[in-house]
């Protein structure tokens, strides 16, 4: 009796397993696009979802959209915003702030949010400064200087950096793991994915890949498994962070930028598409691509247009919207997501 009630249990786990894999993949429906100022680089929402900012590379700021109204509210104008350069944001609820990095002056700016009051400017002693990373634990942010070829870890308290990571050329992404006291940080010209003691400075291990171009990196709330989009092979690879090695990996299309999670499950990459041959940073020959994969597969499950350069993407923290920004027509696009 006993084997025949375990062989139903097996039977049972294995239908249920088997329907999450046959589990309905994200509906995407447009709900609109709107123009914003010059080379939107980021796009994030809000904690409340209630507002998506934008941080502009050729323009003087950030703009503020809001999704109730469906336009830019608000242009936010930080210190030396004539120098223009401002690359990415980071909510930070906690603290109830908000950040902007700028790399024409290797400053972060922190503001309050809700309300959006300036509050101080932070040197990150970087070159280029990109990415902004949180520690909880350590109180910490981290910051990607992509020229100086470093990582900055700044107290949050005091605003000081407290040390730098030397890092392979070009770092962009950065994660902090373990309770604070490493951080994962990628770089594009080197092609490896670093993970370093934030103490100590010590690279502990590594994953390099021959020419890879590594832009940014999301981890599952189990912190079990990250997924990090390398530009130069269109790949975007699934690491087993116990082990630290490649496990999987998917082709998307070409020149995959942003992405983000949903449930833990399906991964959202932002493609700008193919490079102007004549110069990179001009218009693409063709329009770039959104794409969500199945994490459980690793394979392509839905696929929508973009516009010139799809870079910037988020999805909201409630799952119900996908914002992302197309960098050489100067707009964002929003859809609402069902399953």
């Amino acid at each position: 009796m006993k084997k025949i009630i375990s062989i139903i249990l097996v039977s049972i786990t294995t239908f249920i397993l088997g329907l999450s894999v046959f589990a309905a993949e994200p509906v995407l429906t447009k709900i609109g696009t709107y123009k914003c100022g010059r080379q939107p680089k980021q796009v994030l929402f809000s904690p409340d979802n209630k507002y998506i900012i934008m941080p502009l590379l050729e323009d003087t700021g950030f703009d503020i959209f809001s999704v109730e109204e469906k336009k830019i509210t608000k242009r936010i104008k930080p210190p030396f915003s004539e120098k223009e350069g401002f690359a990415e944001g980071l909510f930070l609820p906690e603290k109830k702030a908000f950040f902007v990095s700028q790399m024409t002056t290797g400053n972060i700016y922190e503001y309050s949010y809700p309300g959006f009051e300036y509050k101080r400017t932070i040197s990150t002693t970087g070159v280029w400064s990109k990415f902004i990373a949180f520690s909880t634990e350590k109180q910490m942010l981290a910051v990607s200087n992509w020229v100086s070829n470093d990582v900055s870890l700044i107290d949050y308290a005091s605003g000081k950096c407290l040390r730098k990571l030397k890092t392979g050329a070009a770092p962009r992404g950065l994660f902090f793991i373990n309770g604070g006291t490493q951080i994962i940080s990628l770089s594009f010209d080197s092609g490896v994915i670093e993970k370093f003691d934030v103490e100590t400075g010590k690279r502990l291990d590594y994953i390099s890949v021959k020419n890879g171009a590594m832009r940014h990196i999301v981890v599952n709330s189990d912190k079990s498994k990250a997924y990090v989009s390398d530009m130069y092979y269109r790949t975007v690879y699934k690491i087993d962070m116990k082990t630290f090695k490649i496990e999987d990996k998917v082709t998307v299309f070409n020149n995959p930028n942003t992405i983000d999670l949903l449930n833990d499950r399906y991964l959202f990459v932002s493609s700008r598409g193919p490079n102007n041959k004549t110069d990179y940073t001009k218009r693409s020959p063709e329009d770039g691509k959104i794409q969500v994969v199945d994490t459980t597969t690793m394979k392509i499950v839905v696929t929508i247009k973009g516009g010139n350069q799809p870079t910037g993407l988020d999805v909201s923290d409630d799952g119900k919207y996908l914002c992302f920004s197309n960098f050489q027509d100067e707009n964002i696009e929003l859809y609402s997501i069902s399953e």
